[in-house]
Parts: C-alpha cells; sequence; structure tokens
C-alpha cells in the first residue's frame, strides 16, 4: 500500500515556481530520502504534504485518502508527524511533561473528559507509562524531570522526534534531523531511525548525503522544485547528473561567499 502519493504537485510564490509538477510515490515501511541543493523545494514540498501551505495544483493522498483540502490537524490524526529543521519545545518544562502534552490529543481519547478535568496529569499512570516508552525508544529515559532548557542540542532533537512519537504516527517526515549535532549524536540518531522500520514509513530531507544513503531504501533527487533523479542509494550516487547537480551548486555557493 502507498504511504504518500504525491500527484501533479505545484506550487508557485509570487509567479516564482517553488514546486513544479512533482510526482512522488512512498510504499508504507520504505526509508525515502529527499536531496538536493539548497533552494530546491525539500521544505516547501514538505509544508505542502502536512498543509501548512496549500498547492496551487495536483493531489495529496495519505495511505489511499485523498487529503489535498484537508487542514493540518486532519492530516495529523490521519497518522502523518513531522519534525522541523529548528525545534519547538516548551522550555521551561521537562521532558516528560512535554511528552505528556504531545500524547494528549492521542491518548485522551481513551479516557472520560470529565475524569480529567480536576487531576494532576501525574495521575495519570498510563500515559506517564506510556511517555515513559517513548522517552526510553528516544534515549531520554534518565531525563524525564529535567527541564527542557538544560537539555543539549542533540537532546533536543531527540525529545522533538519523541513528541513526533507520542502521536503515533505511520508516516514521518523529517526535515534535517542530523542538523548542529556531533558525530557521535548523528550515529545514535541514524540508528534510532533505522530502528522505526517498517513500522513507520520514513521521508527524510538531510544534507549529510551519507547519513541520507545510509537510512534511505530509495533516493528522490529535487532541483529546482522538481524531481530530477530517483532511485537506490548507489544509483543515485553513481548518476552523473545529480553529480553535477551538486557541483554546480559548490561552485555557486563558493562565488557568492567570495
Amino acid at each position: 500500500m502507498q504511504a504518500l502519493a504525491l500527484k501533479n504537485v505545484s506550487k508557485s510564490f509570487g509567479g516564482i515556481d517553488a514546486i513544479t509538477d512533482v510526482d512522488l510515490t512512498v510504499m508504507m515501511g520504505e526509508s525515502r530520502a529527499l536531496i538536493g541543493p539548497n533552494g530546491a523545494g525539500k521544505t516547501t514540498l514538505f509544508n505542502l504534504v502536512t498543509g501548512e501551505i496549500t498547492l496551487d495544483q495536483g493531489r495529496i493522498l495519505l495511505f489511499g485518502k485523498d487529503l489535498t483540502f484537508e487542514p493540518v490537524q486532519k492530516r495529523i490524526s490521519s497518522q502523518l508527524g513531522r519534525t522541523y529543521q529548528v525545534s519547538n519545545l516548551f522550555s521551561q518544562l521537562t521532558v516528560q511533561e512535554n511528552l505528556f502534552l504531545a500524547s494528549w490529543q492521542i491518548r485522551r481519547r481513551r479516557t472520560s473528559v470529565f475524569a480529567t478535568l480536576f487531576r494532576s496529569w501525574r495521575k495519570f499512570a498510563n500515559q506517564r507509562r506510556y511517555i515513559g516508552r517513548i522517552a526510553e525508544r528516544v534515549g531520554l529515559a534518565e531525563m524525564l524531570d529535567t527541564k527542557v532548557d538544560e537539555l543539549s542540542h542533540g537532546e533536543h532533537r531527540q525529545l522533538e522526534l519523541g513528541i513526533t512519537l507520542a502521536h503515533e504516527p505511520k508516516l514521518l517526515l523529517l526535515d534535517e534531523p542530523m542538523a548542529g549535532l556531533s558525530a557521535a549524536e548523528r550515529g545514535f540518531m541514524t540508528e534510532l531511525i533505522l530502528s522505526l522500520k517498517p513500522d513507520i514509513t520514513v521521508v527524510i530531507i538531510e544534507h549529510d548525503i551519507d547519513v541520507a544513503f545510509s537510512i534511505a531504501d530509495q533516493v528522490s533527487v529535487l532541483h529546482h522544485g522538481a524531481i530530477i533523479a530517483e532511485g537506490t542509494p548507489a544509483e543515485i550516487e553513481n548518476s552523473r547528473e545529480v553529480q553535477q547537480i551538486y557541483t554546480l551548486s559548490r561552485q555557486s555557493e563558493g562565488s557568492h561567499d567570495a
């Protein structure tokens, strides 16, 4: 079954094409890397999938359901999750408090509304156990009572992933999860993402090509808002067209720096 299908998706801003006629199919259980030079339109494509911006034409299907014109919340309830380039956390709350709030929309369906109005969140034993399992999965089991502003950058990334997993997604969009991480932290995060397979379908934007290729079953290359190549990591690595795009991109960045 298809986890994600984009059909002829396009988006422009002020007459400038950001995404052009993108067709993309990701199967359930697959890990897909979305790569391309800066400004290729990768994050814009994620924003279209999540509904944070509306497309100009085309269709977006999640698990066979057409959600093209559905709001963000509807897509989340359809088991779509996403992380962002910049972490968005409650810095004065603890790890477990952040996880509790993230899991509330999912877990509260199993509890009477009136039973929750006048009770401390700490009294929800089942939910606290669930939070504990999520924290353990992302390597934060020993830091449940730690405030977010006391965490390292890498731990912020781990918590952000935990918050997303607390929503019980079946399709997970990861937008540069390795940004700013040390080599050791990248290794841990890579293993963590790999551990999600095959239960969760992953689409990852990542500038560290080695990391992207180690995670992905298939790779799609975006350039000037269009997909110009798809294949296995080995096929993309050996593609002369892709090599040329990245060479020209580095030369362009170097000329701007100069």
